[in-house]
């Protein structure tokens, strides 16, 4: 009964009031006809408050999301499944999901029924211009007495996430060498040309194939033996995303950091796609990217990265270091100097193919410069002196166009400047 009076909605705390006021008249009056009156006002939202109160509505709710992980600018369904697991049906609800801003207004749906062991489903849309992981939920629901005096909400606690991924650009297909490096039982062998006594055994594992046993080994050590899995060879790449803050200019979908999230997602998923096994770095250090597909899991990590406060690219350069057997490198970068630039460029070594998309943040900042400013000049000649190969990205254009330029070593790079 309580619950139920603090649920009064303004009609019914209205209707309260006059049925006081009016009772108050009838005994200063002497009015009996009045007070017969204002009994009936006082009693209305009484008994709506008292009915709400002592409604055992139970509803289940299961949230559906199609897709789960949909890319910035598109859209996605929600469907709200709503049982009465009683056996009395329900009277009037108003149900509400909870959004956040970014994806749009808070759906609101009246349902006006539902009968015992009744379902109802609902479908609204939700869309993102930001990419970002969004939760979705909890559900409320409203009960309303017939006269709109109560209203009463009760919310689930489940709740789901959608996750909105940067936009992703086929890009071209570029030939981009690199070291290879294997993964398995061992590092690749010779074997002598006398035979297979040189391959190294080891001991049978449960579930082996018995076409590997070794019988010689298995001779010798009195126990059964098994050759060794062939080397199994990966190409292994990283990709390194400079977030910096000071290294970007602008807000929101078309500032450039989000023009070099988007062009490293693009970058890595067509890398993933051709077998490369990858690695995301930014200038915070390696990132983790979880089990169940290399493109899956850094658009899930794209999905979410932020702009640094950090001045330097010296985590990222050290992270890259780290996996010294990395054949191919991609760095997005903002806007640096020749220092940084250097940095960066010994990074590279030997036969490794060292790939850096240079936006032109100077584009972004100042929308009527028609070529690159001085210090992205200088950053781009220390890269490319170094052998990588340069690909610059303007303002307003998309990596696709200008992918193309990843094919072309970095000295000749220089050499054609801007053109």
């Amino acid at each position: 009964m309580i619950s139920g009076l603090k649920a009064l909605t303004a009609r019914g705390r209205s209707f309260l009031a006059s049925g006081v006021a009016a009772l108050l008249c009838a005994f200063l009056l002497g009015e009996h006809d009045l007070l017969r009156i204002a009994v009936l006002i006082i009693s209305l939202p009484l008994l709506a408050a008292m009915v709400v109160a002592r409604t055992r509505y139970r509803l289940s709710c299961a949230r559906r999301l199609d897709p789960p992980r949909t890319e910035a600018g598109g859209e996605a369904v929600v469907t709200l499944r709503l049982e009465n697991v009683t056996r009395l049906p329900t009277g009037l609800l108003m149900v509400e999901d909870t959004v956040p801003y970014a994806l749009g207004a808070r759906p609101r749906f009246v349902l006006d029924r539902i009968e015992a062991q009744g379902v109802r489903e609902i479908d609204y849309r939700v869309r993102s211009d930001l990419r970002g992981r969004f939760p979705i939920g909890p559900l409320s629901v409203q009960i309303n007495d017939p006269f709109g005096l109560v209203e009463l909400t009760r919310s689930f606690t489940i709740s789901d996430s959608l996750v909105v991924t940067p936009r992703v650009v086929p890009l071209p297909q570029v030939r981009l060498s690199g070291d290879w490096a294997g993964g398995g039982d061992s590092r690749a062998r010779n074997v002598a040309a006398a035979g297979d006594d040189d391959v190294a055994p080891r001991e049978y594992r449960q579930g082996d194939d018995l076409r590997r046993v070794h019988w010689r080994s298995t001779a010798r050590r009195g126990e059964l033996m098994v050759r060794r899995e062939e080397q199994q060879w990966q190409s292994r790449g990283a990709l390194l995303l400079d977030t910096r803050r000071s290294a970007h200019w602008g807000e929101g979908p078309r500032s450039s950091f989000e023009t070099a999230v988007s062009a490293a997602a693009s970058i890595g998923v067509q890398l993933a796609h051709q077998g490369l096994g990858l690695r995301l770095v930014t200038d915070q250090g390696a990132e983790h990217l979880a089990d169940g597909g290399v493109s899956w899991s850094l658009l899930d990590t794209l999905a979410v990265v932020r702009a640094s406060a950090a001045r330097s690219l010296e985590f990222g350069v050290g992270a890259l270091r780290q996996g010294g057997g990395d054949g191919l490198v991609v760095a997005v970068l903002g806007a640096m100097d020749a220092e940084q630039a250097r940095a960066l460029a010994r990074v590279r070594h030997g036969n490794m193919t060292g790939v850096a998309v240079m936006l032109d943040v100077a584009g972004w900042e100042r929308p009527d410069t028609g070529h690159p400013d001085e210090g992205f000049q200088a950053a781009r000649a220390v890269l490319a002196g170094a052998g990588w190969r340069v690909v610059r990205l303007p303002s307003g254009v998309s990596i696709a166009s200008v992918w193309h330029e990843a094919a072309q070593s970095g000295r000749f790079a220089a050499v054609r400047g801007d053109s």
